[in-house]
């Protein structure tokens, strides 16, 4: 009997097809006992997921990558803080950049789970993992303290957070907010919503054990804020979380 010969682009649809199926039967199993519908919902759900953090990332990475239109909101030793108008909604995309003692894979990974980052920053009254949508993809919900002597009430956030890396070394963390069900607001808290948002970490040339840290927010925090005081405040969080996380790492 003669061997059918596949072309290459062939080979890689046939891959992903029984990629798909694979995953769909070890979810579906009767060990499971999930029905095949609500595991097609479910490997759907993880899809759209996926897209939206992409989307993050690339967001992200564009802000990474443009340096025009920047205006320096504060300096605070090397923490330089600034800001331009934002694209997703009315109000403005901060950028603060520094340098930390540490390599990006170390890092990173103490800038966002729950074990670390409730050890060094300051500003949270929880910070938890609800679910894993892939290997280093999940959703958290963050819990923040009251800011300016209760001016600004506790805020929470429910957001997708993708860890991608580039070229180079470089990690950076992507997030933006999500509806969450199994997560509704709650009293006393505001919800917020955080647009695309997060992390990135570069290594500095020569200097293998510093590195280049940018952090990327824009939230809309919700409730009945002026303004002028969400501005105001967003600046000196920014240079407190740089602080916070280089004496957690000394620790680290």
């Amino acid at each position: 009997m003669s061997k059918v010969q596949l072309s290459g682009k062939t080979s890689v649809i046939i891959a992903i097809l029984l990629n798909v199926v694979n995953t769909i039967w070890l979810t579906c199993r009767p060990v499971n006992r999930r029905p095949f519908f609500v595991c097609v919902l479910f490997m759907q759900r993880l899809a759209e997921m996926d897209l939206v953090a992409e989307d993050a990332s690339q967001k992200l990475w564009s802000y990474h990558q443009d340096e025009s239109g920047w205006t320096l909101a504060k300096t605070s030793g090397d923490v330089v803080v600034s800001w331009k108008p934002s694209n997703e909604y009315e109000g403005k995309l901060y950028r603060g950049q520094a340098t930390i003692e540490d390599t990006p894979e170390n890092i990173i990974p103490f800038m966002y789970l729950p074990e670390h980052r409730m050890k060094w920053d300051k500003s949270l009254q929880s910070y938890s993992i609800l679910e894993y949508i892939g290997q280093e993809t999940f959703i958290c919900h963050t819990v923040t303290h009251s800011y300016g002597m209760g001016l600004i009430s506790s805020r929470d956030f429910v957001d997708l957070v993708k860890v991608k890396r580039y070229n180079g070394g470089v990690v950076t963390t992507n997030s933006v907010s999500v509806d969450y069900p199994q997560c509704p607001p709650c009293s006393p808290h505001i919800r917020g919503h955080n647009n695309a948002c997060g992390y990135v970490c570069s290594p500095l040339l020569g200097t293998p054990f510093r590195s280049q840290f940018e952090v990327y927010i824009q939230p809309d925090l919700g409730g009945m804020l002026p303004r002028t005081v969400v501005e105001a405040a967003l600046p000196n969080n920014i240079i407190d979380l740089v602080n916070c996380a280089r004496a957690g790492l000394k620790d680290y």
